[in-house]
């Protein structure tokens, strides 16, 4: 569930961290998975892309749908190719204690759409543009300056 779905009050924008905006239900598949199972979730939820985890949570990757892609326009067959031949392994990630400028800047500076949320290198949430824009629009509600 979204963090912002629990603001019961209005703050600045700009005090906000990423435990208070990301997603904690993370949908994620391990590295045996095939990559037919990705494009289903990815189809299925409107994701662009799911964590990669081990079964004690660390992250390994990320499957992107231009990972996906790539291995079409490769002629591969998803249900044969497994997430650890396609995933994108050096991914980029934040912490729950990011302030929100910081991460804006990193999405910005980078075109991310969205990072997973990692502690001691487990995967803990993921926080996309759309979590904040949503947050910023809550968390304006009533504040004024």
């Amino acid at each position: 569930m979204r963090a912002t779905e629990y603001f019961v009050h209005a703050c600045d924008p700009k005090t906000l961290i990423v435990r208070q905006i990301m997603e904690d239900a993370v949908v994620t598949v391990s590295p045996a998975s095939s990559a037919m199972v990705v494009a289903e979730l990815l189809s299925e939820h409107n994701f662009g892309s799911v964590p990669v985890t081990e079964t004690d949570g660390t992250l390994r990757g990320l499957v992107t749908e231009f990972d996906l892609l790539k291995a079409v326009e490769q002629g591969r067959d998803l249900r044969e190719v497994s997430v650890s031949e396609i995933m994108t392994r050096e991914v980029i990630t934040t912490t729950e204690e990011t302030p929100l400028m910081n991460l804006i800047h990193v999405l910005q500076e980078r075109h991310l759409i969205r990072l997973p949320v990692v502690k001691d290198q487990k995967l803990i949430g993921m926080v996309a543009r759309r979590d904040i824009v949503f947050a910023y629009v809550k968390a304006r509600a009533n504040y004024w300056p």
